[in-house]
């Protein structure tokens, strides 16, 4: 008799783990978008269209050295940007957008681990562009520090180039859940969107 009890008293148990479980599917789960793609691929214009304030180095370069184009101690900016990503997910922030190039699985790592550690889905926003358009969208920049016609910094075209070859697409294997390409051409002033 005692088998039997045991059994009665497991099923509803069993039962209450599988719709908990159902239940945790069902339920928005909080998101970590990181940007992905080279300077003048349009990150940063994609977020201002779309009404989205996200973390940005280019941000913590200006309010660290008032200047987005000031280029030392990447290692304080970063740190920065990490840790502003870690308390906005222990704030109970819902979705978080990283605005940087984040081209290699290297640099994407960190970000990876913190969504994870806090229980996150890791979503890529891929700015799959040309070369080419990056290149012209850079030399079309000017580069004003400070007042309304601030605009991104230049990066020189050597630096963009060598750029370009480090580029890693984002896999799921790599922790993705979401992977989104965002192309653009030469001549469009729109880009699309496609889920992967």
């Amino acid at each position: 008799m005692q088998p039997s009890r045991n059994l009665r008293n497991a099923a509803p148990n069993a039962a209450s783990r599988r719709t908990c479980a159902k239940l945790l599917l069902m339920a928005p789960r909080k998101r970590v978008v990181l940007a992905i793609g080279l300077p003048g691929a349009g990150k940063s214009t994609y977020f201002a269209r779309k009404g989205i304030v996200p973390l940005s180095s280019d941000l913590i370069r200006e309010l660290l050295y008032d200047d987005a184009a000031d280029q030392r101690h990447p290692e304080w900016v970063f740190a920065s940007l990490r840790d502003l990503l870690k308390r906005r997910l222990a704030a109970g922030a819902e979705t978080t957008y990283i605005d940087a190039t984040n081209l290699t699985r290297f640099f994407r790592r960190p970000f990876l681990q913190i969504a994870r550690e806090f229980g996150c889905a890791a979503e890529a926003l891929y700015f799959d562009v040309p070369l080419e358009v990056c290149l012209e969208r850079n030399r079309n920049r000017k580069n004003v520090r400070s007042g309304p016609a601030r605009d991104s910094r230049v990066v020189p075209e050597d630096v963009l180039r060598r750029m370009a070859r480090r580029v890693e697409p984002p896999t799921s294997e790599e922790g993705f859940s979401r992977i989104v390409k965002v192309r653009s051409g030469p001549k469009k002033s729109r880009s699309k969107a496609k889920a992967e």
